[in-house]
């Protein structure tokens, strides 16, 4: 019998995700409220309890809030975000790194037939999804060899420090159902498509003296460098989102991406902290009374991330950003961190991409690329479905 489900409350669905050691800051309720051009909806996923039949079937909705009592127990949770295609009600929904649910399950469609149902019900047309499950991970060494290695295109071509079969066995399941693998670059713009390679590194039983040693030499160097040259990191608030924009917009031009406005940094700001006071911090690195670097840093759990970074070109040799980032690992160590999340990296490892010398300063922390399973995309009307894709193109 499948799961049911149906909408669920924020403090249900806040309540999960509290239960569980990590969770993506995608897939918690206030996510919805920084993207105002999406409709945002919390799913949850219940088993069959004893009041689950009285009335409705395993594929119907009930209303948000009926929950455990009448429905069984909650088993999973997810944040949709539906946009609609222009000009029509019918709509793109996309879980972002979501849903939070049993990804090993022998019986994925169980889980993932209900929401389909659900979705198509709510006038989706398609559906995008971003399994939280690791496939493969490199320690730094092995990146670090592959980036020397002139033979190495690319980081998927070099063998990996750990493989996890069960990925690979979901893959093959998703494809079963119906669900295809998103290609990089086609729908991205639309459904802000997330990285499927990032860079981690692991805190779980480590001391801070023990992720210091990790760091590569020239980090140790850099660090003790900004300290004797007096950087000086503080925690910002809202009012110094403005400050974080300069540089961001900055770092923007330099680093050949589209910055996203100052009104953006200050949705998230205003919703994250509202859920959570430490949901969201905002650090900055000062010398002789400038902000040469900013950057801010996301909680859910035992989970943190770097979320965006900022920097100026103007003295450099103090170096302002590894400066943050040791401050935001410190702090992340402190808050109890399991993982420290530097997010997305190229998997070029051609020397004439401009995204290698990121993936180089990221390295330089000790940790390892991860590379997800990716996003994955169901159709449920093929004709819009198809009608997105060209309009993307033509954009």
């Amino acid at each position: 019998m499948a799961f049911r489900v149906q909408p669920i409350t924020r403090e249900e669905h806040l309540a999960f995700v509290a239960d569980r050691p990590s969770a993506s800051h995608m897939q918690v309720p206030s996510w919805g409220e920084v993207k105002p051009d999406w409709r945002a909806q919390s799913l949850g996923w219940f088993d069959a309890g004893a009041g689950a039949g009285a009335g409705a079937g395993a594929g119907e909705d009930a209303g948000a809030g009926e929950g455990a009592g009448g429905h069984g127990r909650l088993v999973g949770v997810g944040l949709v975000l539906l946009r609609p295609l222009p000009g029509l009600r019918r709509y793109l929904a996309y879980l972002p790194e979501g849903p939070l649910i049993d990804w090993f399950a022998d019986d994925i469609d169980r889980w993932l037939e209900p929401m389909l149902a659900h979705l198509k019900r709510q006038g989706a047309f398609s559906v995008r999804m971003g399994p939280p499950v690791v496939v493969r991970r490199w320690s730094a060494e092995a990146v670090k060899t592959a980036i020397a290695d002139p033979s190495a295109r690319r980081l998927g071509d070099v063998e990996a420090t750990a493989y996890d079969e069960r990925a690979a066995g979901l893959a093959d399941r998703l494809r079963r159902m119906g669900w295809r693998r998103t290609e990089p670059g086609g729908e991205e713009g639309f459904a802000a498509g997330q990285p499927r390679y990032v860079f981690q590194v692991p805190f779980a039983g480590r001391s801070l003296e023990d992720i210091h040693a990790g760091l590569n030499q020239q980090w140790r160097r850099n660090i003790k460098k900004a300290e004797n040259a007096g950087v000086k990191v503080v925690r910002g608030g809202y009012e110094d989102l403005p400050a974080f924009h300069e540089l961001y917009t900055e770092t923007a031009e330099r680093d050949r991406f589209l910055p996203r406005p100052l009104s953006y940094f200050q949705r998230m700001w205003t919703a994250l902290t509202a859920e959570h006071p430490d949901r969201m911090r905002l650090y900055l690195a000062h010398h002789d009374g400038e902000v040469l670097a900013a950057a801010t840093m996301l909680t859910v759990g035992e989970h943190v991330w770097y979320s965006y970074g900022a920097s100026t070109s103007r003295r450099r040799e103090v170096q302002p950003s590894n400066a943050v980032q040791w401050r935001m690992m410190t702090d992340a160590h402190e808050l109890g961190a399991a993982v420290y999340d530097l997010r997305g990296i190229t998997d070029t490892l051609e020397d004439s991409n401009h995204l290698l010398g990121l993936l180089r300063f990221k390295v330089g922390t000790g940790g390892e690329a991860v590379e997800y399973l990716g996003e994955w995309d169901f159709p449920l009307n093929r004709l819009l479905h198809k009608a997105l894709g060209w309009y993307m193109s033509r954009r």
